[in-house]
């Protein structure tokens, strides 16, 4: 299933992308699509409904995130092996592990604002994980049992707040707007292997990224098992996995966002992301 949320900004509504290519409603069986709504019980609940007798959602909504009432933004850096290269770092022995700021998501499409005093604002094309049950002390084997979809971030981040403004990564992390998530929660039947999709961003029409999670340095199912031995998953928990090579920070000579630019962004099976930038 292709699980999303329409409509304007706080007042979204649930909806399901189905084959014939219209969105329905899901208002009349969840309220909302939220870790409350992740469940297997839940989730089995909608695969078996008749949803094309569900109302059709008309003309050209804005897509919300994904998933609301998010409790945790889990992201991990230096995933991907080129992209440590790129950013003069060694690969880690274990996942590192840091939060972005749950206020930053927005959805797939909308604005994405520099930040005042900003100077390197860079993109990052990266597979999320939505969890579906709390996860806690949970073996790589079990682990992929324990999600309910995928889905689109870019992980936005302000490189010299990140890097040179003391302390942790968050401060370049978490600024408003700097979370795109969607525009689908695909479920995980629906995506058999999460380590083999071809993934891609461009800014202006020029593709910087284009890489694969199959060059993870460490797979979705290490990286659940990983973070359930320091702290509890929570249904609706999102995490981001890393990015391929290709971010504006790689580039010779680097490159940064400006106000103007578009970003277009997609991973296979998960729908595509477009953001226009502007000055926050």
């Amino acid at each position: 299933m292709k699980l999303l949320r329409y409509g304007p900004r706080g007042a979204e509504k649930p909806g399901i992308l189905i084959s014939d290519g219209t969105v329905r409603d899901l208002s009349d069986l969840v309220d909302d699509i939220s870790g409350e709504t992740l469940g297997d019980a839940i989730l089995e609940k909608l695969r078996t409904a008749d949803v094309t007798s569900l109302p059709v959602v008309d003309g050209d909504p804005r897509i919300g995130p994904c998933v609301s009432n998010v409790g945790k933004f889990i992201c991990i850096g230096l995933n991907y092996a080129d992209h440590a290269a790129e950013s003069g770092m060694e690969l880690p022995a274990e996942p590192v592990i840091f939060f972005k700021a749950t206020s930053a998501i927005v959805g797939p499409n909308d604005t994405v604002e520099i930040p005042r005093g900003s100077v390197k604002t860079d993109w990052e094309v990266e597979l999320g994980v939505v969890i579906g049950k709390e996860t806690k002390y949970i073996s790589e084997e079990e682990a992929l049992d324990h999600v309910a979809g995928y889905c689109v971030i870019n992980d936005l981040s302000e490189r010299d707040f990140q890097l040179h403004r003391s302390g942790q990564w968050v401060k370049g992390k978490s600024a408003d707007t700097f979370g795109p998530i969607g525009p689908w929660l695909v479920t995980r039947d629906e995506v058999p292997d999460p380590q083999n999709l071809p993934m891609y961003l461009e800014v202006n029409g020029h593709r910087y990224q284009n890489g694969s999670t199959k060059t993870m340095h460490f797979g979705v199912a290490t990286v659940i098992s990983h973070l359930s031995q320091f702290m509890s998953l929570q249904p609706g928990d999102v995490i981001s996995t890393g990015t391929p090579p290709g971010v504006g920070m790689g580039q010779d000579p680097q490159i940064y966002l400006q106000p103007g630019d578009k970003m277009e962004l997609s991973i296979e099976g998960l729908g595509v992301q477009r953001q226009d930038v502007v000055a926050g």
